[in-house]
C-alpha cells in the first residue's frame, strides 16, 4: 500500500472514531423534562446561551454552569422562578454539554452586562464555576453550588464573598467524601442548606440519572425548595 493512500486511510478511520464519539456523547445527554421544556418559553438567547430577564436592574445578575452531560433547558423551572423575583438568569451552554471544555465561556455574559454577578454551578459545573470565579473577581458578588463544592483550583477561601451550598438528602451521585474534603477551599461566609428528600437529579428537571438515588419528594418541591433558598441568599447579597 502506497504511504499516501495509507495517510488517506488514517485519515478517515480518524474522523469516523471522532464522529461515533460524537455521537455517542450526544446519546449520553439528559434532556429537559416537559415542564423545564415549557418554563424555557419564555427565555431569549444571547450567543447560544439561555436568558431569563428580570426587571430589577441594580440586581446582581445570575450566571449558572450546568452539570455535565445536562441539557441547560432543564434547569429552566428554578431559572424562572429567579427571574420572576427579579434577578435576571443567564444559563451557560458549553460545547457538548461539558463545562470543563470551556470554563471561561461566563465571559460571554459579562462582557454584554458591566454589572455585578454572581455565579454557581450543578455538579461538575460547580467546581468549573468557582474555578472562574477565583480568576474574575472583579464585580463577584458570590457564589453557589448544588450538589457540587470548590477543588483546590477553584479555592473561594481567600475571597471575601458569601457563597451558599445546598445538597439533598437523597442523593447518590455526589462524592459525600470529596464534598466533606472541598470545605476547606471555602470561606468562612459559606451558607450550607440541605434538601430533605431531593437527590442529584432534582436540582435540574431531566428524569433520572445514573447512579442516583430514588427523591422521595417531587421535582416541582425540590425546585421550589432551590429557588427559595438562592432567592433568600440573594436578597442579603450587598
Amino acid at each position: 500500500m502506497k504511504k499516501k493512500t495509507k495517510v488517506e486511510l488514517s485519515l478517515i478511520i480518524g474522523v469516523i472514531l471522532i464522529l461515533v464519539g460524537w455521537l455517542f456523547l450526544r446519546s449520553q445527554i439528559y434532556q429537559p423534562s416537559l415542564e423545564a421544556k415549557k418554563a424555557a418559553e419564555q427565555t431569549t438567547v444571547m450567543r447560544n446561551n439561555l436568558v431569563f430577564q428580570a426587571k430589577l436592574s441594580k440586581a446582581p445578575m445570575v450566571i449558572f454552569y450546568p452539570g455535565a452531560l445536562v441539557e441547560p433547558k432543564s434547569y429552566s423551572i428554578w431559572a424562572k422562578k429567579l427571574s420572576a423575583a427579579g434577578y435576571p438568569v443567564y444559563i451557560v451552554r458549553f460545547p457538548m454539554d461539558l463545562a470543563v471544555l470551556a470554563p471561561n465561556k461566563a465571559n460571554e455574559v459579562r462582557n454584554k452586562n458591566d454589572r455585578d454577578y454572581v455565579i454557581g454551578g450543578h455538579s461538575l459545573g460547580g467546581v468549573m464555576a468557582s474555578r472562574y470565579a477565583q480568576k474574575h473577581q472583579k464585580n463577584l458578588k458570590g457564589v453557589f453550588f448544588l450538589a457540587s463544592y470548590p477543588d483546590k483550583k477553584g479555592s473561594l477561601k481567600k475571597i471575601s464573598i458569601p457563597v451558599l451550598s445546598i445538597t439533598a438528602s437523597r442523593d447518590g451521585v455526589l462524592n459525600k467524601k470529596a464534598y466533606k474534603k472541598a470545605k476547606q477551599w471555602l470561606p468562612t461566609r459559606t451558607t450550607f442548606e440541605v434538601i430533605k428528600g431531593g437527590n442529584h437529579a432534582g436540582f435540574g428537571s431531566y428524569g433520572k440519572q445514573k447512579g442516583d438515588r430514588k427523591a422521595t419528594i417531587s421535582t416541582a418541591e425540590q425546585q421550589q425548595e432551590i429557588a427559595r433558598y438562592l432567592i433568600n441568599w440573594l436578597k442579603n447579597i450587598k
